[in-house]
Order: structure tokens, then C-alpha cells, then sequence
């Protein structure tokens, strides 16, 4: 009989790395995210503000969100505001021949990214966190883990 081997059968990103900035704002994406791109989307990620960091979406997932955004009301206060905040700040951002992509100064300002970057794959897109807003976050994610947990349950999983 033959062993299964399990494949990856959604393009996820999963995981968490630690990372630097250089000096010039790139930042290495690591293989296992670059995989799933290479795979499954094309080489290029659009890069926005997230919370209190980055969201990095994959072209072709970002252009559905574009889409739908396109299609909200043009006086509904939510909706210009998300477009304002979320829309608006997005880059795309290249890799370049070493497999890094330039965070534009505003981006990196706005996650208050310095040198130590944390990545966390959150399945259809990955964060890109300053390490110790990471650290704080996740603080406050363990002071709150049962609320979270209880949350889950209700919602089925």
C-alpha cells in the first residue's frame, strides 16, 4: 500500500518568521510565502495598511477586493472611509532578483517598521509587523484568550 503524502491544496500562507529591514527598506520575503505566490498567483504583492501593521495580498486577491470596493456607495461615510484608508494606501511592491520587496517609507512609517519585522501568515494574505508590536499584540492576545476561544466556539470551530 502507498503512503499518503499530504499536498498543499489551498495557496495559504502559514507560519511566522523573523525578519530585518535593510537599510534601503527591503525586506526578504521567506520561501515558504514566496512559494504559495510562485504557485499559485503571480509574482507580485500589493502592500496596505492593516491595524497596527501590514497586510500583503497576493495581485490577483487584491484585485478582487479593488473590485468590489469599486462598487461601494460613493456617500456612504464607512465605505469612503475604508476606501480612504485601506484602498488608498496600498503599493504594489516587486520582488526584486533576491527575493525582497521595497516597503515604501510611508508604509513602513505607518507600521512603525524599524529594522526586526515579524511575519505572520494569516492564510490568504500575510502581516508584516513591527517585532515588538508583534510581541505586545500577542500579550494582549493571551490576556484575552479564553474571550477569544469563546468567540471561536460560537462561531463553530
Amino acid at each position: 500500500m502507498g503512503e499518503k503524502v499530504a499536498t498543499l491544496t489551498k495557496p495559504y500562507f502559514r507560519g511566522q518568521s523573523i525578519h530585518r529591514l535593510d537599510a534601503k527598506g527591503r525586506l526578504r520575503i521567506p520561501t515558504k510565502f514566496r512559494e504559495v505566490l510562485q504557485k499559485h498567483f503571480s509574482d507580485t504583492l500589493i502592500v496596505t495598511q492593516w491595524g497596527p501593521c501590514l497586510g500583503a495580498f497576493p495581485l490577483e486577491l487584491w484585485e478582487q477586493i479593488e473590485e468590489k470596493a469599486a462598487s461601494f456607495s460613493l456617500v456612504d461615510p464607512n465605505q469612503q472611509n475604508f476606501r480612504r484608508y485601506f484602498i488608498s494606501s496600498a503599493q504594489e511592491c516587486p520582488f526584486d532578483s533576491q527575493g525582497r520587496v521595497l516597503i515604501p517609507p510611508v508604509l513602513r512609517e505607518y507600521a512603525g517598521l524599524d529594522q526586526e519585522v515579524f511575519l505572520a501568515g494569516t492564510l490568504n494574505h500575510f502581516e508584516i509587523w513591527d517585532k515588538g508590536r508583534w510581541d505586545r499584540q500577542m500579550e494582549l492576545n493571551r490576556e484575552k484568550h479564553d474571550e477569544i476561544m469563546e468567540t471561536m466556539a460560537t462561531m463553530g470551530l
